[in-house]
């Protein structure tokens, strides 16, 4: 169980608004101490869901380029690589929705499988550069090449950037122990101490 430092509020002290949120956690992972927690911020809270996941990951303010089910592809092999269990339960829910199969969501490390054309591949490959457990991370002139068959330059700008906020979040909520860690989770909790 997630165990913050930051008490989670209840969700009876939350605005209408993020008992949404909260309840929307809930009821895809069974935990929404993450919420709970960013609630203590709800302008930020509001942010990350409305401007960064409504407006740019889903379009809805008109400033992405990139299609939903690239963004998506890209956030599942991010959160099964990470380990966070919120996560992983959450964007199963929203990679289904955006067109990626159970199959594929199974083959997530499976880069040369089948499952996967050279576009999905290309995204992959640039969510491995990024994930937390490669520190030499690199873009090179072959990725971008390869992503550049099917990606003009801005929307690798773009599909970068959406990973490096998913990364950056991802090593947020595990330092601030706010979601359930699964055993691939490259930040591990801290031995307790007699």
């Amino acid at each position: 169980m997630p165990d913050p430092v930051i008490p989670a509020l209840s969700r009876e002290s939350l605005p209408d608004d993020i008992k949404v949120m909260f309840d929307t956690g809930m009821a895809r992972s069974g935990d929404a101490t993450i919420i709970a927690v960013m609630a203590h911020q709800p302008d930020l809270l509001r942010w990350y869901f409305d401007d960064f996941y409504q407006g740019l990951f889903y379009n809805n303010n008109g400033i992405s380029r990139v299609d939903v089910r690239t963004k998506e592809l890209l956030r599942i092999k991010l959160s099964k690589q990470h380990g966070c269990q919120f996560c992983n339960l959450s964007n199963t829910v929203d990679a289904l929705a955006a067109g990626i199969t159970q199959e594929q969501i199974d083959a997530i490390f499976e880069l040369q499988s089948p499952v996967w054309n050279d576009k999905d591949r290309a995204v992959i490959a640039l969510a491995e550069e990024m994930m937390l457990q490669n520190m030499a991370g690199h873009f090179s002139p072959e990725l971008y090449a390869r992503l550049g068959q099917y990606y003009d330059d801005g929307e690798i700008i773009e599909i970068g950037f959406v990973a490096a906020i998913l990364t950056g979040v991802a090593k947020w909520i595990f330092t601030f122990d706010m979601v359930n860690r699964e055993e691939i989770c490259p930040i591990k909790k801290p031995a307790l101490v007699a």
